[in-house]
Formats: C-alpha cells, structure tokens, sequence
C-alpha cells in the first residue's frame, strides 16, 4: 500500500483515509503512522524526528481531524513538514530574516506622546532590551518620532552569535515570530523562554492595545490579531517541543 503525503492541503479539503495515527518507533526517532503507514511530506521525505514530543504532537494533530482534514488546524504539522522538506537549505535565510528585524526593531521606536504611552512603552519594553543586552549582548538604540535609528554593528554580530546554534526548527520558529511581533528581541525572548509568552505578545501588541484602550475595537483587528496570536502560539510551541528531550 502507497505510503500517504502529509505535507500539505489542496484547495478543497481532502477526506480522512485513515482510523489512526501514531508516533512509533523508527530509525533515528519516531515517525507518524498513519493506520501503521509512514506518514510523508510534501517532499516525500518520512514526517518524523528525533524525539518523541515532536511527533506525537503531530501524530495528535492527524488523529483530531474529523470526516475531512483541515490544514489549518495543523501547525505542528505544517512547521515540522516545512523542517524537514526546507530547513538544509533555508535554515540560515531564517536565522538571517529574524537578524533582520533588529534594523527596525518595534521596541526600538517610542511615541513622543501622549505621556500614558510613552510611559507604558518605556514599562514594558525597556526590560526586553535589558535582557537582550545582558543576556545576548544585544544592544540596541531607542528613538522617538518617526526618524530611522541605525543600530550598532555589534547588535547583528551579537545575534548572529546567538542563533549560530539554533536548528534549522528553532530558526522557523523565530523567523515566525519577528514576523509576527515585528521584533527580532521578542522572538530571541521566546525562543529563551526568557519571559512569560503571554507578555512577550502583549509586548507586540502594546501600541495597538492602547489605541483600542482609547478608541474601541474593530471586528477586523480582532480577527487579524486572533490570526497573528496563532501563529505566535505555534511557533512558539514549536520550540518548546523541540527542546523536549
């Protein structure tokens, strides 16, 4: 019997094959199982690696969907096929894309008002780049206004020091999260798990959260910040399976 691919959704949802998925035992790690198939990436390559939490979450993923399978409710499995099939060869255009965002990092840019903002930026965000000058040896320059503000050398050579270890996961996970947050700091924080998740996102939302504070909320922001916090989430996750032993 064909081995079946996992790797990605055509446009229509397709409809479940299989009674049960699993993560056994295989060379080098565990695999998913589908019905005891191998399950693959879009790639063709086996969706599995080296430890167990990794793939059982994604095994758990394949085993929740319903009559049809929905892609989008899988981002374990999206970000481990992406892994497999793209991290050999893109891992350091991640790990580079996420250095990038230190250029115009979001914590780096204050408002010169009103007072209650320039306040709750300076709370809130000066603590992160203490920690990335501490921790990292990350350090970054701050303004006010609208100008650009050029970052020091140093900041990017620090970075790049940093994520020379982060594997090709780690490096997925944390171009994600720049992305997301539009801060390279913000995603080093979650990749060390150096604070909460929750108060890294609400980090990244702090400008928004006080505009809706003043203004109130639309349905659009809602949904496109409910989108956003999933991707954080998942990525996040990502990492912290890939550091279970």
């Amino acid at each position: 019997m064909r081995e079946d691919n996992a790797g990605g959704g055509e446009a229509s949802a397709p409809r479940r094959f299989y009674e049960t998925a699993a993560a056994t035992p295989a060379e080098g790690g565990f695999v998913v199982s589908l019905d005891g198939r191998r399950a693959l990436t879009r790639g063709r390559a086996p969706l599995a690696f080296p430890t167990r939490a990794v793939v059982e979450a994604v095994a758990a993923e394949w085993a929740a969907q319903g009559e049809t399978i929905d892609p989008r409710s899988m981002p374990m499995t999206r970000l481990l096929s992406t892994t497999i099939d793209l991290g050999p060869a893109e891992a350091d255009i991640w790990r580079a894309r996420t250095i990038e965002f230190l250029k115009a990092d979001c914590l780096c840019y204050r408002a010169e008002e009103p007072a209650a903002l320039v306040a709750r930026q300076t709370d809130v965000w000066d603590p992160f780049l203490a920690w990335a000058a501490g921790a990292l040896g990350v350090r970054l320059a701050v303004t006010s206004g609208v100008g650009f503000v050029a970052q020091p050398a140093d900041a990017a050579l620090a970075a790049t020091a940093a994520l020379r270890n982060a594997s090709a996961g780690e490096a997925l996970a944390l171009r994600i999260i720049a992305e997301t947050t539009g801060s390279a700091v913000l995603a080093l924080a979650r990749w060390r798990r150096a604070f909460d998740a929750d108060a890294i996102y609400a980090a990244a939302r702090l400008d928004e959260d006080f505009q809706i504070e003043q203004w109130g909320e639309d349905a659009e922001a809602r949904a496109r910040d409910q989108a956003m916090r999933a991707d954080f989430d998942a990525a996040g996750r990502f990492i912290d399976l890939l550091k279970e032993a």
